[in-house]
């Protein structure tokens, strides 16, 4: 160790000369030694992590002065020789500083060289560390965690359970015997104690017979109720397996544990974690959370409660927003290093107030005390290991930690235990150790106030008062007892205790149970297996997983007036049906108040908003985006919106609801419909005032020269024409969807078929081509002519009706109105009809336009002509515009064209007669009318060359009429002119030929 003025590390030496590593411990002493003989100025290496921890580590310092007083206090020769050897190697040291020392390593006054020295002495004793280790866990009588009330109070549970079985007639003659040992939550020390559990039955030690098969193996018990947690379950488990004994735990609650293959021995008087795990994620969706973090142990219980509220979370919606793990034990180096990492992870998590703690108490205790240094404010959500841990409850200012809810197995009637309990003093136990602790540090902890007493028991370090004071000493403040009592940690080792004793009755009924070799531990473990039984009036069993089901507590932690912490049940949850029981509904209230704390990664979504996902991978963390039109969402929070459910309603952008759509239609109030409808009732009346004036005026020349009785008809036809329009008006009925174009398309058919009967008068009248003449005398029928045309449009209409008729139908086209209009039913039926209507039109216009010279007054071909133009204009520009054109005023669209048509044939056919009826009366004579006539003859004859070629003769006037006077026969005039002498010169006889006219007038 020693070379040339330096100290060589102890790592050094191990390499060099294979030193194992228990030599640590000489390796310290010397240096130490060295260190206060050598000068200030020795080059001292830096300690090794190992040497660090002898010297720094305070659960080892307290491991090391109990090993030491338990070594001096059960050793009878060497006693004096070491305490001789303390005061030699320690120097001037009084008896209060050795018990300093030997009591309470943590103190200030004790240096490290008092440690140094009882190491020396330990190990001049036992050579190795490992001996070390073994003869503390053996010896040591307290674990190092501290006195834990709720265990000892469970064992208790469990004598009591035994005792009260031995004394009925349950088991008929048949005693329970109990062997307990405390595994200070140590898989190690658990598995020794198990090992002692599956020897032989005549052996006393821990050996454990390998055979290969253990039908009639007979080991010291018959089962083993425990472990109080879950790692050391499986452990435990593992080890019982191979005997097939069976094992009943009354905390152990990982859900692995239910796996039948891998634990078929394994029983629990509780539900599995997978419950506990489901009902605190309901729990937080109740409460509106879903942004929370959880702390678990870096064991296989955390990391399978980890796991098994994963799985819940993501069915209730809710995310995880870190993961953070605590060594399992105090022990652990960086213990103090991971809980100040956890602690600014929570702070950093600032939208983070929820909290699930699955660690045990003594964590928890450590984690809440740095927590209240840092002042770090959340709600913490407890597991079953400490939701009901009076120990972290009577932590000092623990309130200012913030909300504690916790879940606890569901209690049952404990009063035979508080009675059990009220009687405990006067009892007498042989052998029970963890009594003897309890009443010492009960005695010790006489001088603090009632509400520090469960801490003060719990820390067994506050001083030498723990080895000096005798059990008799003290009373065992059953009220104290009684009032630390949780049922749901006694009742599940009641269920446990009354489950075995159960079984055994049925295995007993037909056999002498009286002997240790009466039955097998895999027969007793058979008769568990559906085991049903009845405790306190209420059927209990296992189910096919080994479990019993009897559902949890939830606990609130409240302040009382003296300012320390009640935990009171609020509700049950009932892990068949996912609810909670309220019994009172103040607790509901109390529950309800749990919405009042916000842990939301994101802003609550309003309705009439869904959650968009950000870029976070969690789902909780969102945008909150307003609903497209024609969708809503009528909740908070919602992933989606919903569309309207159907095309009669609409949602504006960021709606809640849906809005009935607005039905509309070409109404009778509406502006443009009264502007329509006067012009129609215009038209109406225009077509009676001409009617009229022609009725009056029927003999004059200008009324026979239209037509006569054939202005009637069209007159009647644009009567009909404009009717039709009221069809367009107004909520639209089946009625009248089907005559607006059934009015329309008759009567306006019939008005172009007299019209082009009219065109085809003024052709033959006035055409010279003698070809062109003879056939359109062959073609002029009239009565043939207007039925035809009339006809093929009736035939139209006629299909249309009977094979696809229009129907009223409801235009969703818009977003916010319904319009309510008439479907065609049959687009080629009213393009059929429209389109013959045209056909009829154009023949109509050839005809007049080749007749438009007529003589001046009288041209009516020229003003047909120009009406068809109108007509053709208005339809021509009515196809695109009906084609682009939607809502309510689509009819109106119609409307407009039938008007402009039905005016444009009444105001050019007979706008210009009713003229000159009314204001040229003198060219309404017959004198006036064969003068217009003659000048016209004259003109068209000077006009019209005489074709060499032409060799028919020409009829004289007498050959055609019987007079020289103006003769009218069925409307036509054929009329003879005699030419005077005089007036015709012999020139003019000579240029111009005699004429045989036939005129229509």
């Amino acid at each position: 160790m020693w070379d040339k003025g330096t100290v060589i590390p102890f790592t050094q030496l191990q390499q060099q000369y294979a030193l194992c590593q228990n030599e640590i411990y000489r390796y310290v002493q010397i240096r130490h030694a060295l260190l206060t003989a050598l000068p200030a100025d020795t080059d001292v290496p830096e300690a090794s992590p190992l040497e660090d921890r002898l010297l720094t580590d305070v659960m080892l310092q307290r491991a090391t002065s109990l090993t030491y007083k338990k070594l001096i206090n059960n050793l009878p020769d060497p006693t004096l020789k070491l305490r001789d050897k303390w005061v030699e190697e320690v120097g001037d040291m009084d008896d209060t500083d050795r018990l300093m020392a030997l009591a309470s390593p943590r103190e200030v006054g004790i240096s490290s060289k008092f440690r140094l020295v009882q190491l020396k002495i330990i190990h001049r004793v036992y050579y190795t560390r490992a001996t070390l280790h073994r003869m503390q866990r053996a010896t040591h009588p307290f674990c190092l965690r501290g006195f834990d009330l709720e265990g000892f109070l469970q064992t208790l549970a469990m004598i009591h359970a035994i005792e009260a079985i031995n004394n009925s007639t349950f088991l008929n003659g048949i005693k329970l015997g109990y062997e307990i040992y405390d595994t200070c939550a140590d898989v190690s020390t658990a598995l020794v104690a198990t090992m002692r559990f599956l020897a032989n039955v005549n052996s006393s030690g821990a050996n454990v017979e390998s055979k290969r098969n253990y039908t009639d193996y007979t080991p010291r018990v018959k089962a083993v109720i425990g472990a109080s947690n879950s790692e050391e379950s499986i452990a435990v488990s593992r080890l019982l397996t191979l005997q097939l004994m069976p094992q009943i735990s009354y905390s152990s609650s990982a859900d692995i544990l239910s796996d039948i293959f891998r634990f078929p021995s394994f029983f629990r008087s509780i539900p599995s974690d997978i419950f506990q795990t489901k009902a605190m994620a309901s729990l937080i969706q109740k409460s509106g959370w879903d942004w929370i973090g959880m702390l678990t142990t870096d064991d296989e219980y955390g990391r399978l409660a980890v796991e098994d509220f994963g799985r819940q979370a993501m069915n209730f919606n809710v995310c995880i927003a870190f993961r953070e793990t605590l060594p399992s034990y105090l022990a652990d180096l960086t213990i103090d290093k991971r809980i100040n990492s956890v602690l600014k992870v929570i702070r950093d998590h600032v939208k983070v107030n929820v909290i699930i703690v699955f660690l045990k108490p003594y964590l928890v205790i450590k984690l809440f005390q740095k927590a209240i240094e840092m002042e770090i404010r959340k709600t913490w959500i407890a597991s079953d290991n400490w939701s009901a841990s009076l120990q972290v409850a009577s932590i000092s200012n623990i309130n200012k930690v913030g909300k504690v809810v916790g879940f606890m197995f569901k209690g049952g009637n404990v009063s035979s235990f508080s009675q059990f309990l009220e009687n405990l003093e006067k009892r007498e136990f042989e052998h029970n150790r963890l009594l003897d602790q309890y009443s010492m540090l009960l005695a010790g902890c006489s001088h603090v106030s009632e509400q520090d007493l469960y801490n003060c028991i719990s820390d067994y370090t506050k001083g030498n008062w723990l080895y000096e004071a005798p059990v008799s000493q003290g009373s065992l403040r059953e009220d104290f007892l009684v009032a630390s009592v949780l049922p749901g940690f006694v009742y599940g080792t009641h269920l446990a205790v009354t489950a075995l004793a159960s079984a055994i009755r049925n295995l007993c009924k037909y056999r002498d149970c009286k002997k240790p070799g009466s039955f097998a531990p895999w027969q007793l473990l058979e008769a568990l297996k559906g085991l049903s039984f009845t405790d306190g009036g209420k059927k209990i069993m296992f189910d096919s997983k080994g479990d019993i089901n009897i559902g949890y507590d939830l606990l609130f932690w409240k302040e009382n007036q003296n300012g320390s912490v009640d935990i009171i049940t609020v509700a049950e949850y009932d892990c068949q049906g996912n609810v909670f029981i309220f019994k009172e509904w103040k607790r509901e209230l109390e529950f309800n108040s749990l919405m009042d704390i916000h842990s939301k990664c994101s802003a609550m979504c309003t309705p009439g908003q869904m959650k968009k996902t950000s870029e976070s991978q969690h789902t909780c963390c969102y945008e909150c985006v307003s609903c497209p039109e024609n969708h809503y969402s009528d909740q908070t929070d919602m992933g989606f919106c919903l569309p309207c459910s159907n095309r009669s309603l609409w949602a504006p952008v960021n709606s809640s609801m849906c809005f009935k759509k607005k039905t509309e239609y070409l109404d009778w109030t509406d502006g443009l419909a009264v502007v329509l409808l006067g012009l129609t009732l215009l038209g109406v009346m225009l077509t009676f005032i001409i009617s009229i004036i022609f009725t009056r005026n029927l003999n004059t020349p200008v009324v026979k020269s239209s037509g006569g009785l054939l202005c009637y008809v069209i007159l009647l036809c644009l009567f009909f024409s404009f009717l039709s329009t009221f069809f367009f008006v107004g909520k639209p009925t089946t009625f009248q969807c089907k005559s607006r174009q059934l009015f329309f398309g008759l009567s306006f058919t019939l008005c172009v078929a007299c019209i082009l009967l009219k065109s085809l008068k003024i052709l033959l009248a006035f055409s010279f081509d003698p070809k062109l003449q003879s056939i359109l005398k062959c073609l002029y029928k009239p009565f043939t002519i207007v039925s035809t045309c009339t006809g093929v449009q009736v035939i139209v209409c006629t299909c249309w009706l009977l094979f696809r008729p229009p129907f009223v139908t409801e235009n969703y086209s818009l977003p916010k109105t319904v319009i309510l209009e008439c479907d065609e039913g049959s687009n080629v039926a009213f393009g059929v009809m429209l389109g013959y209507i045209a056909l009829l039109a154009f023949i109509c216009f050839i005809f007049a336009f080749r007749g438009r010279k007529l003589p001046e007054n009288y041209n009516e071909a020229k003003f047909i002509t120009f009406g068809l133009l109108i007509y053709f204009i208005a339809w021509i520009t009515f196809i695109p515009v009906y084609l682009t054109t939607f809502g309510k005023y689509l009819p109106a669209v119609e409307m407009i064209v039938i008007l402009i048509s039905s005016f444009g044939i009444l105001c050019s056919t007979f706008f210009p007669k009713c003229y000159i009826i009314l204001y040229k009366q003198e060219s309404n004579t017959k004198s006036a009318f064969l003068k217009i006539l003659y000048k016209y003859s004259s003109k068209s004859a000077c006009c019209v060359p005489i074709s060499k070629g032409f060799e028919e003769p020409r009829l004289s006037v007498g050959d055609t009429c019987s007079k020289p006077s103006i003769i009218y026969t069925n409307n036509n005039c054929y009329f003879e002119q005699k030419m005077r002498a005089s007036t015709i010169t012999t020139k003019n006889r000579e240029s111009v030929p005699q004429r045989k006219r036939l005129c229509s007038i």
